[in-house]
């Protein structure tokens, strides 16, 4: 084994340690002021922000500073565990580098040249932009574009710069990440449930590393519960080494493997009969579907590289299971099939009956929590997003990034966009084609950057304006899961450094700039406006027609958070969260069950089944209307073909990263230094490159340079590197110039079904440098 290769094992070892580590770090809950020989310290229960989980924990603050990142014993979905990242979360709070003042550019977009300015200079600078942009745009409010990454507080930014402002252009990470997913769920299952991994006996994934680049309480439950676990995976990942069957495939071609596995089902009548009589809607038409295609092991081998047999014992194993799930995964689009693939993935799931039951797709009873009313103004002159044009079902919410960029660039939008509003969205590192976002960005008049650090997408912002870090603010509270639902509560660790401030601070004060100005433009070419002026009055069209932009900060945060909590759940419940973070109707029942572990609710009373009316729906009329196949199929398109003298180029990430948000971590860069090229080390050999040597890797828009790894353990035809690494931000110290940008060399090709970027389809050349 090679030295990097021992490095990478020790690493996952050490973070697997941390995890233990970490739940025997808090014994009991700790919410008191207490007094040791030395200081006084307190600690405050929070909700984690370096990933998309958001665990629970603890934070002990001595003489004003945090000193100490503990787990939360009491919070059902973390259950008592901080992984590597979530212990850093220290090193985001105190990073040299931070975003700490407003900062307004004075060089040329792009070359990281700013001035320090207060923020209402800041303010001031965006309201004369955007008054300008808006008058000569004729008030067509969809010109200013804005998006906001995963995490807390997106529906209230939406709500800003959505109802209250009123663009439609919002986009989000959904089309470089996860639609495909739920918009599969959504249209078989009319829901978006959630696999309930722990409770499976027979558990399949697909590209999903979970041991190697999530760990959560759900990716232990995957491989330490007594399953058989199947992985599918072009690359030997550890969740693939830790797996009872490991199945190389090739890139893109999971859906041959799941048709497949729907033809050994129909054929040898191995569903769930009475599940599919019930429930299932068209089972006629897929059934036919399927054997008249002639989807047999045989045919997939073909497609996928998986012995026809294998295929066969795998698929006759999971159906003869008592509680088996195929894990639809939580990472980002593979292929154009990506929508047909994780439809697939439903249905192999409920021909097995694992639909609302234990170890499988689970509806739950999330918690609902009320939402807080504003009045919404009309804009006349606002036009609709176009976006999602060409797009068959597509997301009004979040849009299609790389359909949205391509028009804007190409000038075939109905209408320019003129101004964007970017927060937590690290544009010029997480889409496709680096080049082509970099010039959209080129082409606005006011670009505004809203984060925690000086990424690469805020040098090429007009405006920075700095936001605090996930410790230093409080959120509104946050309904979790659905098979054990409960509420949690961001509470505010340390108040915030330097001059930066929370999210709702930064709108509040935008929104005072702002709101009278952009209502006056309003005024100059809305004539419905003009006559309810005439009517009412300024002031009273103003305050009725909801064109306060700030309306909803009139209450601070924790004022928002005390009313909206105890009217709707009472006062007990309110001090729970504040006391210990969270909420869940059975709590007073919480125990240990030994060495630091907890049950929280009651097994008779988790959500394993609901009572509902759903049915699974197997043909999709939409899907046929628009010319795409209406059940899961294989088109020619979608072979698995890589031309003499290229590879297949893949990408992942490991656990210390969060895409490109935690690169510049020095705790988490000291565990994992760079991103290297997998190669397979016979093809390496015949190339020449051995380990560490530098390699060039091109494609048909860019090409990159990347230390090698060379490795038994990727397909000869492929190759990986992890996402996140190769920042061009010279203010980012510890990321800059590190490693290699994968979406600097990954092709813009996106599927059409939900607009989502394709991340597997490019084929690369490699030599030596």
């Amino acid at each position: 084994m090679k030295k990097i290769e021992t490095s990478r094992r020790k690493f996952l070892q050490g973070t697997v340690s941390l995890c233990v580590y970490a739940t025997s770090a808090l014994a009991a809950p700790i919410v008191t002021t207490k007094t040791s020989a030395t200081s006084k310290f307190t600690t405050t229960p929070y909700l984690c922000n370096m990933c998309r989980n958001k665990c629970a924990g603890f934070a002990r603050v001595e003489n004003g500073e945090v000193t100490k990142l503990d787990p939360n014993p009491w919070f059902p979905k973390s259950r008592n565990m901080l992984c590597p990242k979530g212990n850093a979360g220290i090193q985001a709070l105190y990073d040299k580098d931070r975003l700490k003042y407003p900062l307004i550019r004075i060089g040329k977009r792009g070359d990281g040249k700013y001035k320090r300015a207060t923020w209402d200079e800041a303010y001031g600078y965006i309201q004369d932009a955007l008054v300008k942009i808006l008058d000569a745009q004729k008030d067509n409010r969809s010109t200013i574009a804005y998006c906001n990454g995963e995490g807390f507080n997106k529906d209230e930014y939406i709500q800003f710069f959505g109802s209250k402002l009123g663009s439609a252009n919002f986009l989000d990470e959904g089309s470089i990440c996860l639609n495909t997913k739920l918009g599969a769920l959504q249209l078989t299952l009319g829901d978006i449930g959630e696999p309930d991994v722990a409770g499976s006996d027979y558990l399949i994934i697909s590209g999903a590393n979970r041991y190697e680049s999530l760990i959560t309480p759900d990716s232990i439950d995957m491989l330490h519960t007594k399953q058989n676990v199947v992985v599918l995976d072009p690359r030997c990942t550890v969740t693939a080494l830790k797996a009872d069957t490991y199945l190389p495939i090739n890139p893109g071609t999971d859906l041959a493997f799941c048709l497949s596995m729907l033809y050994v089902a129909i054929k040898e009548e191995l569903y769930d009969k009475t599940y599919v009589k019930n429930h299932v809607k068209d089972f006629g038409k897929l059934k036919t579907h399927i054997l008249s295609s002639n989807y047999t092991p045989q045919w997939a081998e073909q497609k996928t590289r998986i012995p026809a047999a294998k295929i066969e014992a795998v698929a006759r194993a999971f159906f003869k299971a008592q509680r088996p799930l195929y894990y639809l995964g939580r990472r980002s689009v593979w292929a154009e099939n990506d929508f047909q693939l994780r439809r697939a993935m439903v249905l192999v799931n409920a021909l097995a009956g694992s639909i609302n039951r234990k170890g499988g797709i689970v509806f739950g009873k999330p918690i609902k929590l009320p939402k807080e009313e504003v009045v919404e103004p009309y804009y006349a002159n606002a036009e609709d997003r176009f976006d999602l044009e060409g797009i068959v079902y597509g997301s009004r919410k979040g849009g299609s990034w790389l359909n949205f960029r391509e028009k804007v660039i190409e000038g075939s939008a109905p209408y320019p966009v003129k101004a964007m509003f970017i927060r937590k969205h690290n544009l010029m590192q997480n889409m496709p084609n680096i080049a082509k976002t970099r010039k959209m960005l080129e082409m606005m008049d006011l670009v505004v950057m809203l984060d925690t650090m000086p990424t690469d997408t805020a040098m090429m912002a007009d405006v920075i304006l700095p936001e605090c870090t996930y410790l230093e603010r409080e959120d509104m509270v946050v309904s979790f899961n659905r098979l054990e639902p409960s509420l949690a509560l961001r509470n505010k660790v340390v108040d915030p450094l330097y001059e930066s401030r929370s999210m709702q601070e930064i709108l509040k004060g935008l929104g005072r700039k702002l709101s009278v100005p952009l209502f006056e433009v309003s005024l100059r070419y809305d004539e419905e406006l003009q006559e309810s002026v005439k009517e009412l009055g300024r002031h009273k069209a103003f305050e009725e027609g909801g064109y306060d932009l700030a309306e909803l900060y009139r209450n601070d945060i924790a004022a928002r958070n005390r009313n909206l909590i105890t009217k709707a759940f009472g006062k007990a419940v309110y001090r729970s969260l504040r006391e210990k973070g969270v909420w869940y109707p059975y709590l007073a029942e919480h125990t240990t069950v030994g060495n630091h572990l907890y049950r929280y609710y009651p097994e008779e009373k988790k959500h394993y089944s609901v009572k509902r009316d759903y049915s699974v729906k197997c043909y999709l009329k939409k899907l046929e209307k628009h010319g795409f196949d209406p059940m899961p199929a294989w088109q020619k398109g979608y072979d698995f073909i890589v031309p003499k003298g290229t590879f297949r180029m893949i990408t992942g990430r490991y656990v210390t990263s969060t895409q490109s948000a935690t690169t510049n971590n020095s705790m988490l860069r000291d565990m994992q230094h760079t991103n290297h090229l997998w190669i397979n080390n016979k093809v390496a050999q015949k190339l020449q490159i051995k380990e560490g040597d530098e390699v060039e890797v091109a494609s048909s828009i860019s090409k990159v340079v990347i230390k090698a790894h060379p490795t038994n353990r990727i397909a000869p035809d492929v190759i990986w590197f992890s996402h996140g690494y190769g920042g061009s931000s010279e203010a980012m110290h510890q990321a800059f110039g590190n490693g290699a940008c994968d979406n600097a060399i990954i092709e813009d090709r996106f599927e059409k079904i939900y607009g989502c970027a394709a991340m597997h389809h490019t084929n690369v050349t490699i030599r030596r440098v």
